[in-house]
C-alpha cells in the first residue's frame, strides 16, 4: 500500500537528517512504533497549529501533546515548517479521502451535486480545524503547499470527479454548457467557508444565531438551492 504525503515527508526527512554530516543520529526508531510515533505527532501539531495558528505554536507544546521527546519531531519532520507541511497534506488527504468514498460516478447527477455540497458543510462543521489551517496557510500566500510535491495529487481526482458529474449532466440535457468542475468547487466550498469562517462576526452584527440547528439547516437548503439555480437548465 502507497505511504501517505505525510508520512513521506516524514520518511524523507528522516534521511536528510540521517545523511546530514557533523549531525549527531537520532536513534533508529523500532519500526513497529514509528508509524505510532508519526501519528501521535501528526495528532498533536494539528490540535496545536489550529489552537495556535503556524506563528504562535510551539514544539515543546506539539511534543508535550504527543507525548514525545521534542528531537523526535526534528527527527521525522526536520522543522516546524517541515511539520505544518506534512499537517497539511494530511488534513488535504482527509477530506479528498472521504470525497472519493461519496461515488459521485454512480450517482444521478443532480443528486451528485446535491451530495457534495451538502459533504463539504457537514466536513467543514465537523472540522473546524480544517479552516483553520487554511486560513493559516493562506496568511502565508500558500508558501509551504507550493513546495509540496502531493498536494496537486491530492486535489486532482476531485477535478476529475466533478468533470465527469458534469459531463453526464449536460450529456443528459440537464446542466448548462462551459462549467469549470474548478471554478464550481471553489464557489461550493466558498459558500460553506465564507459563511462558517465568519459565522461569530455575522450572528454579531445581523442579530442571529448562525450556528443554530434551525439556521444550519436554512443555509444548507439555500447553498444547494444557489448552486442548481446556475447549473440546471430551464
Amino acid at each position: 500500500m502507497a505511504s501517505s504525503p505525510a508520512s513521506a515527508a516524514a520518511s524523507a526527512a528522516t534521511a536528510r537528517r540521517a545523511a546530514a554530516p557533523g549531525r549527531p543520529a537520532a536513534a533508529e526508531p523500532r519500526a513497529r512504533d514509528a508509524d505510532r510515533s508519526q501519528k501521535d505527532i501528526l495528532d498533536a501539531a494539528l490540535a496545536e497549529f489550529a489552537d495556535a495558528g503556524l506563528g504562535g505554536a510551539r514544539m515543546d507544546r506539539i511534543a508535550e501533546r504527543a507525548g514525545v521527546n521534542k528531537r523526535l519531531i526534528y527527527y521525522y519532520f526536520d522543522s516546524k515548517q517541515g511539520l505544518f507541511l506534512a499537517v497539511l497534506e494530511r488534513a488535504y488527504e482527509g477530506i479528498r479521502g472521504e470525497e472519493q468514498q461519496l461515488n459521485l460516478s454512480q450517482e444521478e447527477p443532480i443528486e451528485a451535486i446535491r451530495r457534495l455540497i451538502a459533504f463539504t458543510w457537514n466536513y467543514y462543521i465537523a472540522h473546524p480545524e480544517f479552516l483553520t489551517l487554511l486560513n493559516s496557510e493562506n496568511l502565508h500566500r500558500a508558501r509551504h503547499l507550493k513546495q509540496s510535491p502531493n498536494v496537486r495529487r491530492l486535489n486532482s481526482p476531485l477535478v476529475a470527479m466533478l468533470a465527469d458529474v458534469l459531463e453526464r449532466g449536460h450529456k443528459a440535457g440537464l446542466f448548462r454548457t462551459g462549467v469549470d468542475p474548478v471554478q464550481l468547487y471553489i464557489s461550493i466550498a466558498g459558500l460553506s467557508y465564507f459563511y462558517l469562517g465568519n459565522c461569530h462576526t455575522l450572528s454579531t452584527i445581523f442579530d442571529r444565531d448562525l450556528l443554530g440547528t434551525k439556521a444550519k439547516v436554512e443555509r444548507l437548503s439555500h447553498m444547494t438551492e444557489l448552486v442548481l439555480g446556475y447549473l440546471v437548465r430551464d
